[in-house]
């Protein structure tokens, strides 16, 4: 059935999106400048004369950056960072997910197990006390420093266990009648059932391990070990002409602190903007179904 529209609706779609389209351009443009700041000159980029568009065309800055040991050593700390940590996130969620969607007759004392898990995510026990823990543990300067305080994330499990619990009872029902138990209906029958939702906490914990910064510039004590945005959060370009070569000069001359950070840092935002598109589609139905009940 074809509905005519009248006038006012009509209006109404095109001022949709039109604040649709001018939303949409608001977060773009700050990623297009950062592009465009680092294809620009280094005196343009200094003086403020980039606009949406490149002065002094080059690709300087990402030819310098490809030949920085150190930030491709940083990347591939943040990428063994993000396997690591979002591993541990999808199962450590999964099995404290699972049971706590029970009822408290279920799962004796799941109650406290809540209140648990909320304090923890309200209080923590200070940056010291944490920090002498870890070094106690001996994970300075260590990967798992980086993953293991983090192996728990309270809100990606409390979604899980609200979307848990929404799932019809009738289906654990049917499948108790058919002999199947704990483990086989988690991974046969909930799992499969709460991708979205699995997918929307990967995502969150993809995106926390990929930009977190300060745990990386605490734990780690040389820049060997940073993280991707520690490093990129400690850039500094030291210019000494006295010591360069005419070469030198002449290279950095095309670059700057702006024109090379714009680079590390749009690079830097490349592998979240890949992952978003293929995760995105299971965002809102996953937060959404999982932020009903408890």
């Amino acid at each position: 059935m074809v509905i005519e529209k009248t006038f006012g609706s009509k209006v109404f779609d095109v001022l949709l999106v039109v604040l649709l389209g001018g939303t949409a351009l608001l977060c773009i443009l700050p990623l297009w400048y950062t592009l465009v700041i680092s294809l620009s000159e280094n005196a343009a980029a200094s003086s403020g004369q980039v606009g949406l568009w490149p002065v002094g065309f080059n690709f300087s800055a990402y030819q310098e950056i490809m030949g920085d040991s150190k930030f491709l050593n940083s990347f591939w700390i943040s990428i063994q960072r993000v396997v690591l940590g979002s591993s541990l996130n999808f199962v450590i969620i999964i099995l404290l997910g699972y049971p706590l969607s029970k009822n408290a007759e279920d799962l004796p004392f799941r109650n406290v197990f809540m209140w648990i898990l909320v304090f923890t995510m309200l209080f923590n026990g200070g940056l010291i006390p944490w920090y002498q823990t870890v070094k106690s543990l001996g994970l300075i300067n260590n990967i798992w420093a980086l993953v293991l305080g983090q192996s728990v994330p309270v809100f990606s499990v409390i979604l899980v266990i609200n979307y848990f619990r929404n799932l019809p009872k009738e289906i654990e029902e049917a499948a108790l009648v058919d002999g199947a138990g704990p483990w086989y209906m988690l991974v046969k029958i909930y799992i499969p059932l709460a991708v979205p939702v699995l997918a929307t906490v990967t995502l969150f914990s993809i995106v926390y391990h990929w930009n977190e910064f300060f745990n990386g510039l605490v734990l780690m004590s040389s820049a060997d070990h940073y993280p991707l945005q520690t490093y990129i959060q400690q850039l500094v370009v030291i210019i000494d002409a006295q010591t360069m070569t005419a070469e030198q000069i002449q290279k950095m001359s095309e670059l700057s602190n702006q024109t090379l950070n714009a680079a590390k840092i749009f690079i830097a935002m490349i592998p979240v903007l890949v992952i978003y598109p293929f995760l995105q589609r299971f965002f809102i139905h996953g937060i959404t179904l999982g932020s009903v009940k408890e």
